[in-house]
């Protein structure tokens, strides 16, 4: 389940609500009851294998072969 992080503007209290995404956009209550929270925009980091910026497992083009590279063209 996601989480989401939130400041609350009464306390200055940073929090996290795990919650579906279909009610991402919902209000959270501080902690401590205050009502008056934003929502902070979130960072995602993609790590380890299949992760962005990873080169991918099919092998680079060699050159040669095919028929252009005169592997069949006897």
């Amino acid at each position: 389940m996601p989480r989401y992080e939130f400041r609350c503007r009464a306390c200055g209290d940073t929090f996290e609500v795990n919650r579906p995404m279909a009610h991402a956009g919902e209000p959270a209550s501080c902690p401590q009851g205050h009502a008056d929270t934003v929502k902070l925009l979130s960072t995602v980091a993609v790590t380890g294998r299949g992760g962005a910026g990873t080169p991918s497992a099919a092998p680079a083009p060699s050159g040669g072969g095919g028929c252009c590279g005169g592997g069949c063209c006897g």
